[in-house]
C-alpha cells in the first residue's frame, strides 16, 4: 500500500511546512509533493528533506489545479492513496494509518475526511448536505437570524453522533484522502474552480460511483480563517465559484440533490 500526499503553498512559512511534512512522513506517508503557487521559489528551504518533491508554480493556477499536478505524479509513481493537505493542518494521532487502512479495507470508498477541530478543540462542522443557492446565502450571511441555527443544525449535520462513521455528500478539501483507483475513473479536481467549491464538485462526482465518508475516529486541527468573510477579493472568488458550481449541477432544479440529502439524513434521523 503506497501512500502519498500533497500540500499547495502560497506565501507559506517554511518552518511550519517542514514540521507538517515531518509529521506526514512519521505517520506513514511515503512521499510528499509541495506545489508552491507563490512568486518566490522556496526550493532551498526544502532541498534537504527526503521523500519530498518541491515544484514551483508561480503562475498560480488555483488550489485544485495545483493539487492535480501532484495527483498525476502520485498516480504515475504507483500510489494507491493520496492525502490532500492544507498548509495550516496539524495531525492528530494515527490519522494517516487509520484512514488509509479503512479505505484499503473498503474499496467502495473513493473519498474520505477525518474529524476537523479548531485550535481550541471545538469541532469544525465541515461535512454538509448538498447546498441550494438559498442555503449558501443563509450560511454566508447568517440570515434570517430567527431560524438560522436550526437550519445550520441540519445543513452541517451537527446532530450526527460524534463517533459515527457515515456517508457525507460534501467532503472538505482542507484534509481529505483520495482513492486513486477512483480518481482514475471519475477524475481529479475540476480546474475551472480557482478557489472554493472544487471539493464540493469532486465530492459530487465521486459519490456517483463511490462512497464519500466522514471518519471521526481520528482528527486533525485546522487553522480555519474564513477569509471570504473578511476579504472582498476572497468573497468575490467565493461567489464566482458558487456560480460555477450551480451552473454545473443545477440551481433550483437539481434532480439528485434532494434524494441525496434525504438519504444522508436517514443515517441518523436528524
Amino acid at each position: 500500500m503506497k501512500i502519498t500526499a500533497s500540500i499547495v503553498l502560497y506565501n507559506s512559512e517554511s518552518s511550519s511546512i517542514i514540521h507538517l511534512v515531518d509529521s506526514l512522513i512519521l505517520q506513514g506517508v511515503q512521499h510528499v509533493y509541495l506545489i508552491d503557487n507563490a512568486p518566490i521559489n522556496l526550493q532551498k528551504d526544502f532541498v534537504q528533506i527526503s521523500h519530498l518533491t518541491y515544484l514551483h508554480n508561480p503562475t498560480n493556477p488555483g488550489f485544485g489545479a495545483a493539487h492535480n499536478i501532484a495527483i498525476d505524479l502520485a498516480i504515475k509513481a504507483g500510489s494507491n492513496f493520496h492525502f490532500i493537505v492544507n498548509p495550516d493542518i496539524q495531525l492528530g494521532d494515527g490519522v494517516i494509518k487509520n484512514m488509509a487502512d479503512y479505505m484499503n479495507l473498503n474499496s467502495e470508498v473513493g473519498l474520505m475526511m477525518p474529524q476537523v477541530l479548531n485550535a481550541d478543540g471545538t469541532t469544525q462542522f465541515l461535512p454538509k448536505l448538498l447546498p441550494t443557492p438559498w442555503s449558501l446565502f443563509r450560511r454566508k450571511f447568517k440570515w434570517p437570524t430567527k431560524s438560522y441555527f436550526q437550519f445550520l443544525e441540519t445543513y452541517e449535520l451537527r446532530g450526527a453522533p460524534s463517533s459515527q462513521i457515515y456517508q457525507s455528500p460534501i467532503i472538505s478539501g482542507c484534509f481529505a484522502l483520495l482513492n486513486l483507483t477512483a480518481v482514475r475513473k471519475v477524475g481529479s479536481f475540476d480546474e475551472s474552480f480557482f478557489m472554493y467549491f472544487e471539493d464540493f464538485d469532486l465530492s459530487r462526482r465521486m459519490q456517483k460511483q463511490y462512497k464519500t465518508i466522514y471518519f471521526p475516529l481520528v482528527h486533525v486541527v485546522h487553522g480555519y480563517d474564513s477569509g471570504a468573510n473578511k476579504n472582498f477579493k476572497l468573497l468575490y472568488a467565493f461567489i464566482c465559484s458558487a456560480i460555477k458550481y450551480f451552473n454545473k449541477w443545477g440551481w433550483l432544479f437539481d434532480k439528485d440533490r434532494g434524494q441525496i440529502n434525504k438519504k444522508t439524513l436517514s443515517q441518523f434521523q436528524l
